[in-house]
């Protein structure tokens, strides 16, 4: 990975903490790492500890940010996920696992929430 698009993960992470705040989130930890894999922020919403995946982008060439969000990354995502409630003990809790995109460039700056952006899969659930 590049170092601008190293600059540019973190810039839109730190937008999308702002932007969580704004919302009511209550972040709790992010750039979560286990040996399972990494979620980039865990946070409170209400009842539900929401597992965030940020994507950023500079323009739609490519398609929409969210739309990078693999299969395989979703299912990396959901191992940490798991590992996370594991270790804090939070089994009894809601979850759930949002994205937020963000598309950043010179004539526009776009957040997106997409709460239960996708599911555990049926393999993983506890």
């Amino acid at each position: 990975m590049s170092l601008r698009n190293i600059e540019l993960g973190k810039s839109g992470e730190e937008i999308a903490i702002l932007f969580l705040k704004q919302k009511g989130y209550k972040i709790i930890k992010t750039n979560y790492k286990s040996r399972l894999g990494e979620v980039d922020i865990i946070a409170w919403d209400k009842d539900f500890i929401c597992f965030i995946e940020v994507k950023t982008r500079t323009s739609l060439e490519k398609g929409l940010p969210e739309e990078s969000i693999t299969k395989n990354k979703q299912h990396q995502i959901t191992k940490a996920a798991l590992s996370y409630l594991r270790e804090n003990k939070l089994w009894d809790k809601p979850a759930r696992f949002d994205v937020v995109s963000v598309l950043r460039n010179e004539e526009v700056n776009k957040i997106e929430l997409i709460q239960n952006a996708f599911e555990l899969e049926a393999r993983y659930r506890y």
